[in-house]
């Protein structure tokens, strides 16, 4: 099997799981917190809809610096622009990976902020981990954001409390 096939059922697996929660995310209080160190309710959940543009940048580039390219978080007003954002950006993965060959998922990825490299890795190993990886934390973060706010986890690896078996 070709690197990028088992990727993209893992993709797919996980894509599916993040929009789920992703349609859970109100946008009533989208400044809710739990600490004043977290992310806001609208930035966690921004964040989590973009990550999933790593996976075509990854694909297609061989580095990131943060020096050329600040990172600049996206602001949604609702529910719909996220998973817009999120719907758009999971398509081109998908696209993406269904396209790329073993020789450039092999191929090296460079994240850095001008001279200052913090890894240079595999692009599999930065879409799984930097990807994949990330999303599946902050979906983790998310989901005790929407329970603290008392709105129903769907389920990501089976049924929540809030579902029926």
């Amino acid at each position: 099997m070709s690197l990028n096939q088992s990727l993209l059922a893992e993709l797919k697996q996980e894509g599916a799981s993040t929009r789920k929660m992703l349609q859970a995310v109100p946008f009533n209080n989208p400044s809710w917190k739990p600490h004043d160190k977290s992310m806001s309710l609208e930035h966690l959940a921004s964040h989590i809809a973009e990550l999933m543009g790593w996976i075509s940048m990854t694909i297609h580039t061989n580095e990131l610096d943060f020096a050329k390219f600040p990172y600049k978080p996206l602001q949604h007003n609702s529910t719909e622009d996220l998973l817009k954002l999120f719907d758009e950006k999971f398509a081109a993965a998908i696209t993406d990976v269904g396209n790329a060959t073993d020789e450039n998922l092999r191929g090296p990825w460079t994240l850095r902020n001008g001279e200052i490299i913090y890894f240079t890795m595999p692009r599999i190993a930065v879409i799984r981990t930097m990807a994949l990886n990330h999303s599946m934390h902050h979906r983790g973060q998310l989901s005790v954001y929407l329970r603290l706010n008392d709105i129903p986890l769907p389920g990501m690896y089976g049924p929540t409390a809030d579902e029926k078996m």
